[in-house]
């Protein structure tokens, strides 16, 4: 036990705010620049309207394309490696960075807790658009400061240049490199938007079921030998089933996710059978019955164990964990009508629909484009569902990326009011 105990102390520890990584393979996006991703392409602007010397830029991207760049190291603000030139030894090359302040910091986990489609989007290793506009995390001209041991004084010179393209590459493939490089590791950044997601469920949460009714110990006693009182009428049925306990990692133990994954399917369809007298899953699909295992879980996707959930479920029914993400936000929204409102557009009769576009004008709201059973905006879009409700929806601007928000309801007005908060 002794030496066990002293083997996983001597076990190096993961170092959330170091990360090393090997040669990255260059390759140029479809439309001929170095980047692929807009915060990739960002990061390469910062380098190129910084620079004095446009030929070393030119040196730089082919050093950087023919693989002279080794291994990256990045810590906060600052990447470093190695990068092979003319001589046999390579240069210790380095880019210096500002980091994100703590105001920064919070503007950025704020946005990101916000949304689900947002919390999807950086699992799937995007970068949401609408996190451009946080301070100071995207480089700008003059925030990339290069350092090289070659004696060029070259602002940059070719080796930094080089250094600096491959690191855009690095970003494309994983955006958690750009929030290191900006100060905050990825594993803190994920735990920290667990507990904001969860403190944002909390908060939602409606207020705990009222006490059972108990009687009295003593009076029970005292009454033993005369015959015992009645019992308590049963409880009334509660809106919605319970939440269930945390469940502590224990080795010895089942996975926690698992034991609560059963805890809240069972008390689902407990609730359910002893409100209806139904089952409500046998009538299910296996793409509807995996959205509502994930739905009942509440924060599914941010912990390592949760995004496991996600990209099994999503891969035995072969969709993307963003798939998922999207229709268990449906689920929450609506239940199984609502994940239908998501994946059927329809044609509905005149009547409703039809009057819905005159009323949003005359609520001041903005023109609305129809399309079957949808009313579409430049980030905003309510859905008529088959049942009679409106459904919202939310994108960033002039994008087709549609996420459910808000509550259903029978008037688009009211429906809107409440997916912008007035």
């Amino acid at each position: 036990m002794n030496r066990a105990r002293a083997a996983r102390a001597a076990a190096p520890r993961h170092d959330d705010r170091r990360r090393s990584f090997p040669q990255v393979a260059p390759r140029e996006a479809p439309d001929g620049r170095f980047a692929a991703t807009w915060w990739g392409n960002a990061w390469v602007d910062a380098l190129e309207d910084t620079a004095l010397d446009p030929a070393r830029l030119a040196r730089g991207k082919a050093y950087a394309r023919r693989g002279h760049v080794d291994a990256l190291t990045v810590t906060p603000g600052r990447v470093v490696a190695y990068v092979h030139g003319s001589r046999p030894r390579p240069y210790r090359t380095e880019i210096r960075m500002r980091t994100l302040g703590d105001d920064g910091w919070e503007e950025f986990l704020d946005g990101a807790a916000a949304r689900p489609d947002h919390i999807a989007a950086l699992l799937d290793k995007d970068v949401p658009h609408a996190l451009e506009a946080v301070a100071g995390l995207l480089p700008a001209p003059g925030d990339l400061v290069p350092d090289c041991s070659c004696p060029d004084d070259g602002y940059p010179c070719k080796h930094a240049a080089a250094l600096c393209y491959q690191a855009a590459r690095l970003l494309d493939e994983d955006p958690f490199v750009l929030f290191l490089m900006r100060g905050r590791g990825e594993q803190e950044l994920l735990a920290e938007l667990t507990r904001r997601n969860a403190a944002r469920s909390a908060a939602e949460t409606d207020a705990a079921a009222p006490p059972m009714p108990t009687v009295p110990a003593r009076t029970a006693l005292d009454a033993a030998g005369a015959g015992l009182p009645p019992l308590p009428a049963p409880l009334p049925l509660p809106d919605r089933p319970g939440r269930p306990a945390v469940f502590p990692p224990d080795p010895a133990a089942p996975d926690p996710l698992a034991l609560d994954l059963l805890a809240t399917e069972a008390a689902a369809r407990a609730h359910a059978l002893l409100a209806t007298g139904l089952d409500p899953v046998a009538a299910l699909t296996p793409w509807q019955d995996a959205v509502r295992l994930a739905a009942a879980h509440p924060g599914s996707g941010l912990t390592a164990s949760t995004r496991a959930l996600y990209r099994g479920l999503a891969h035995a029914l072969d969709r993307t964990p963003t798939d998922l993400a999207r229709a268990v936000a449906a689920w929450r929204q609506g239940g199984a009508e609502g994940l239908a409102v998501l994946e059927e557009a329809w044609d509905p009769p005149a009547g409703p629909f039809d009057r819905a576009r005159p009323a949003l004008l005359a609520a001041g709201l903005p023109a609305f484009r129809p399309w079957r059973n949808r009313l579409s905006a430049r980030s905003l879009q309510l859905r008529l569902g088959r049942d009679g409700l409106w459904y919202g929806y939310e994108s960033d601007a002039d994008r087709e990326d549609w996420w459910p928000r808000g509550h259903p309801g029978p008037d688009p007005v009211d429906t809107l009011d409440g997916l912008l908060g007035r």
